[in-house]
């Protein structure tokens, strides 16, 4: 940190004989799903994982910026592009309050909305951001009855920078309908981010704004340049049947006048801004969990108010900064305050329920030891015939060893329920053809064995389905166990949404906690990868599959 702080020293010191421009360092956070407590980083070494300081170190770092700007007549801003609590158990079992009071700690500057914000539904995420000292800029989540924009948010803020207006305007991803539970975001509707963005950046430049800066919960894509070339280039954009509500690279094509763009959503980090070619837009964008934040300085011409450039820190890999204990010492009154709200946020999670005799890796896509484990577990909570999920929602491996229910909610750190429907064979195969067509790439799945032939037809990709070992009978009623969040037509899986009430069982039971069960229950665990989800691109349908598709076809003429 000595050495950082020196090399640092210097960047600063030389940059003032040589620069007459404003400097402005933007320190950003996004997706930050609770992470401001101290975790091991795993995504490094899973077997010797470095410490990361969390909240305490990125605090020890903020409190370094400021000084040394103050010093040097330069400013900061810090923000955050949304997703701030549920992921780690301080964030969740608080409902976001721990995260808001650190952020206070630390004197955010704005915060945007993100999706999982309503993951414990409106009313309780009004309570937890009337705690926030600071603004929450959000321009298009209104309330249906009136239009208006919800009352815990504003639009925009407008700071003067030693004389220049910068406008933030903040934004949330449309795809937040279809992410949350209906009755999380009842009586709130979530218009358009490009109109919204024209419509507020033609306002704040009324009021005398020279830079716009957007603050958005929508993410750059995995691989921009390729999704650049297919969105943009190649003209998937203006495809009337794409399904995905615009993200961060189509806004910054779309609208004219953003100058920086500040994204979340997609936990990809860039350790550069993207340019985006079109308008030259600057777009920024952290990994996720608080492992990292990031560090730009916008450089400012004082004559004409705009930006003439930017610098990254020397002494970083780009602008994004992994939090590393050592390297970042935590600020000791901000760790003991985060560890005071750890400690009672997550009481009895280190508690031993099991043992896993092998690591459970998520890896391998549709199979993988933990999701295999995950999907054994809710069967066997509900004794259903078979069980599916998405591919989505199981974001950590177990290691081998003993497990505590910290562990099983690392695995599944959101609130979803178990549901189980009563529906028809003809029905089950319908929703694995929906998970395998077009653009979808499976199920999690237990209790049978489904093979399936991408170069077939779309909707006549299952080639076989056995339940229970049995042969499948698309006229008998099978017993499928679920999660609520698939029941309200995420993934894809509108067809849900379509059951009548009376075929739907509520267990009010949380998905880790079957998961904890599962492991109390067997104490010694175990898994495999098995037949229970097959891609053979030369299999070819059964007899009574081929039958059913043939009649189905027939009936659709």
């Amino acid at each position: 940190m000595r050495k950082i702080i020196f090399i640092l020293f210097l960047v600063f010191s030389i940059s003032l004989l040589f620069c007459d421009d404003i400097r402005l360092n933007i320190l950003f956070t996004n997706d930050i799903h609770g992470g401001i407590d101290a975790v091991p980083a795993t995504f490094i070494n899973s077997e010797y994982p470095p410490p990361l300081g969390g909240g305490a170190s990125a605090a020890a770092y903020i409190k370094y910026v400021r000084q040394k700007a103050k010093e040097n007549n330069e400013s900061v801003l810090l923000l955050d592009a949304g997703d701030f609590f549920q992921g780690h158990p301080i964030g969740t079992m608080s409902h976001g309050e721990a995260v808001i009071k650190y952020m206070n700690m630390v004197d955010y500057d704005a915060m945007a909305i993100g999706n999982h914000e309503f993951d414990a539904g409106y009313d309780q995420l009004k309570k937890t951001l009337s705690l926030a000292e600071f603004p929450i800029v959000c321009a298009n989540i209104v309330t249906k009855k009136t239009g208006e924009i919800i009352p815990e948010c504003i639009p925009y803020i407008i700071k003067d920078i030693q004389g220049v207006k910068i406008a933030i305007i903040g934004l949330c991803t449309k795809e937040t309908v279809m992410m949350s539970f209906p009755a999380h975001i009842e009586g709130l509707k979530f218009l358009p981010v490009a109109e919204t963005a024209e419509k507020y950046i033609k306002e704040v430049k009324e009021k005398g704004a020279d830079i716009v800066a957007i603050l958005a919960h929508l993410g750059i894509p995995y691989d921009v340049k390729s999704a650049y070339q297919r969105d943009i280039v190649d003209g998937h954009i203006n495809d009337p049947e794409r399904y995905w509500p615009d993200n961060a690279m189509h806004l910054a094509y779309k609208v004219e006048g953003i100058d920086m763009l500040f994204c979340g959503h997609i936990h990809k980090g860039y350790q550069k801004p993207w340019e985006e070619p079109n308008n030259h837009t600057l777009l920024f964008q952290n990994y996720a969990y608080g492992s990292n934040m990031g560090h730009a300085i916008i450089k400012i011409d004082k004559e004409t108010k705009t930006i003439s450039g930017y610098e990254l820190p020397t002494y970083l890999d780009g602008d994004l900064l992994t939090l590393f204990e050592e390297e970042f010492i935590p600020d000791k009154e901000v760790k003991e305050k985060i560890l005071k709200m750890q400690v009672e946020a997550e009481k009895g999670m280190d508690d031993i329920i099991g043992e896993a005799l092998i690591h459970l890796s998520r890896g391998g896509g549709a199979q993988s030891l933990i999701g295999n484990t995950v999907l054994d577990a809710i069967l066997e909570e509900t004794d259903a015939d078979f069980s599916f999920l998405n591919l989505g929602g199981i974001r950590d491996d177990i290691n081998r060893g003993p497990v505590t229910y910290r562990d099983i909610f690392d695995v599944l750190p959101f609130e979803s329920q178990i549901v189980t429907i009563d529906v028809s064979g003809a029905l089950l195969k319908e929703i694995l053809e929906i998970r395998v067509s077009y653009g979808h790439h499976g199920l999690r799945i237990a209790g049978a064995e489904i093979v399936y032939n991408k170069n077939l037809p779309n909707f006549e990709r299952v080639t076989k389905i056995k339940i229970g070992g049995e042969d499948w009978n698309p006229d008998k009623i099978y017993k499928l166990t679920t999660t609520d969040f698939l029941m309200q037509g995420n993934a894809g899986l509108t067809i849900l949404t379509e059951i009548p009430e009376e075929q739907i069982t509520y267990h009010y039971i949380i998905i880790r906690d079957a998961l904890a069960n599962y492991f109390k229950k067997h104490k010694l665990l175990t898994s495999k990868i098995d037949n229970r989800w097959k891609r053979d691109n030369t299999s070819q349908p059964t007899e009574s599959i081929a039958e059913f598709n043939r009649k189905k076809r027939s009936s659709n003429k």
